[in-house]
């Protein structure tokens, strides 16, 4: 195990004892997961606690390893073959590669299957059927194991054997249209999220649906397959645009940094700056525009309730725009904060990492790995008795091959030369 490299926004020590048992010790998952959604769960089960051996291809392995650069530095600082976005997913596992098509290495899969919890897999619907290690097979050979199965549209319905990405999906869910600047406005047009949101959000229904399933588990002795689909968490994301849908039949449309049902709850350019000013009620605005120096908008009925400013948006807002503009963004978060308006900045990822709120919850994390020091961001679960366990480094590719074959499957090392020869491992 890689050891945790301390630092100055290093996770606290309390966060990462490691005499304390962390909440899921005991548990082994076997991760044949790539890309996002399916590693990051993984690694959300890894700090956990859980044993995570991430099954790859040998000598190619996931196929964010290559999305670069960024590259990770070794030692020397010079350039890894694995890219800054492989660890954004891989913390806390054991590399393990084994070629899947060969029947050796589908057999060497069901001994490690025998003996773990958790199968997380995010192949398209059939194809692990074809090597016999589909939800049926396995669960038959352990009938205690939880199989997550992650697709882009699910085991199901039409669309079922098509491949899923992220950038796809949130146009399909409806994310995208209502992401953006309002097509009346310069820039307007859909926008996908600048992070892989519907990856991200299924890695966490996955990983939430996984601890449910142990939970039911420990009642009926039987593990169960889940079935997990991008397209399924995208729409379900939508949560009170879809409601809003849903109550009216009126599809809600892209208004940028808008809120559909607040106003104001938006970005405003301030004399040298963004900020975000998100009034959540009708005292908070009469406190926002007093604090402005507009006291016409706060004395005026029009503005006073907040049904009545978001059907005059496009009336208020323009004022309120001019009103922000005359002071720095500085002034306005001081200013807004003293009197109870929520209000902040918009920091780029240097400013964020700056940030002392940021720093004094520890969420810069260094770890070690073959004396180079890996950033990564903390898991921000906090448990008072359990703590998360990060003191693993992503691994490098078919790093933990030899010791998790001889550890689980009882492999000597001339059976684990003999594979490798033949490309099985």
């Amino acid at each position: 195990m890689t050891a945790f490299k301390a630092g100055p926004h290093s996770v606290p020590t309390a966060a990462r004892t490691a005499s304390a048992a962390a909440p899921l010790d005991g548990i082994r998952v076997l991760d044949l997961s790539r890309i996002l959604a399916g590693p990051f769960c993984g690694q959300n089960l890894a700090d956990l606690g859980a044993e995570v051996i991430k099954v790859e291809r040998p000598g190619v392995g996931d196929d964010t390893r290559s999305w670069g650069p960024p590259f990770l530095r070794d030692s020397a600082q010079r350039d890894t073959t694995d890219a800054a976005y492989f660890a954004a997913a891989n913390r806390g596992k054991r590399s393990v590669t084994i070629n899947l098509a060969d029947p050796e290495g589908q057999a060497i899969v069901r001994q490690l299957v025998a003996q773990s919890d958790v199968l997380l897999e995010n192949y398209r619907v059939g194809q692990l059927a074809r090597y016999g290690l589909d939800a049926a097979a396995l669960l038959e050979l352990n009938p205690r194991l939880i199989y997550c199965s992650i697709t882009g549209f699910g085991q199901t319905g039409p669309w079922a054997q098509r491949a899923g990405y992220d950038f796809v999906i949130q146009g399909l869910c409806g994310f995208m249209s209502v992401t953006g600047e309002a097509d009346h406005r310069p820039g307007g047009g859909p926008q996908k999220a600048g992070v892989a949101v519907t990856d991200l959000m299924t890695g966490m229904y996955a990983t939430q649906a996984i601890l449910a399933a142990l939970i039911a588990r420990d009642r009926t002795g039987l593990g169960q397959h889940i079935d997990l689909a991008l397209l399924d968490v995208g729409v379900a994301m939508m949560a009170n645009m879809a409601t809003n849908y849903l109550a009216n039949e009126v599809p809600p449309i892209r208004q940028g940094n808008a809120h559909p049902n607040i106003v104001p709850y938006q970005t405003f350019r301030a004399a040298d700056g963004w900020i975000i000013v998100a009034v959540g009620n009708d005292e908070q605005f009469r406190r926002f525009v007093t604090t402005g120096e507009a006291p016409e908008l706060a004395k005026d009925p029009t503005w006073a309730r907040n049904s009545d400013r978001v059907r005059g948006r496009e009336t208020l807002v323009p004022l309120l725009e001019k009103m922000v503009e005359r002071r720095p963004a500085a002034w306005w978060i001081d200013s807004l904060e003293a009197v109870g308006v929520p209000c902040g900045p918009i920091q780029d990822l240097a400013q964020v990492f700056k940030h002392p709120q940021v720093q004094a919850r520890g969420l810069e994390l260094g770890l070690d790995r073959a004396g180079a020091t890996v950033g990564t961001v903390a898991n921000p679960v906090r448990f008072s008795a359990t703590p998360v366990r990060m003191e693993r480094a992503p691994p490098a590719l078919s790093a933990d091959t030899d010791a998790v074959l001889n550890e689980i499957c009882g492999l000597s090392a001339d059976r684990l030369a003999a594979l490798r020869h033949d490309g099985v491992i």
